[in-house]
């Protein structure tokens, strides 16, 4: 199993930022560490600025089980049940779209695309949220590769 270490630092089109400034991933379980510099939604829940652990789940029937921990994954934050997303573009870089909310809300993880992928993992939210988050603005943000330990990226 091949560990990576990327940094990276992600930005969005609002007037704040939203960062990424670190990603690390490995293959099997597509596991990759995401520092966000303010709040963003996930199913059923908001995470807190700070770093977290994006991990399949290790059950291989089922690869639309995505985990979420924190920075030294000893604690489980989600469970995120995910679909299948497919994307014509194949970016070396770790890519997550996000829907832009309300002002005062947080930005909200849609779609999350491991590097050298095709397919990625769109998460699953409630028809509600489904119909209001369809109707927001979305933005991709990717990393753009410095070095084979170092990147950087803003949004587009």
């Amino acid at each position: 199993m091949n560990k990576r270490k990327t940094f990276v630092t992600l930005g969005s089109l609002l007037a704040f930022l939203i960062m990424l400034p670190s990603a690390r991933a490995d293959e099997n379980d597509q596991a990759t560490k995401l520092t966000f510099s303010r709040q963003v939604q996930i199913p059923g829940r908001v995470l807190p600025a700070g770093t977290y652990w994006f991990v399949l789940d290790d059950n291989i029937a089922s690869r639309n089980i995505v985990k979420i921990f924190n920075s030294d994954r000893s604690k489980l934050y989600a469970t995120v049940l995910t679909s299948n997303a497919e994307t014509l573009t194949l970016a070396n870089e770790t890519t997550i779209t996000f829907a832009e909310r309300e002002q005062m809300e947080p930005e909200t993880i849609l779609s999350w695309f491991y590097p050298g992928r095709t397919y990625g993992h769109q998460f699953v939210y409630s028809r509600a949220e489904e119909r209001i988050l369809a109707q927001a603005k979305q933005h991709t943000v990717m990393a753009r590769m410095q070095s084979k330990r170092q990147a950087t990226a803003a949004g587009d």
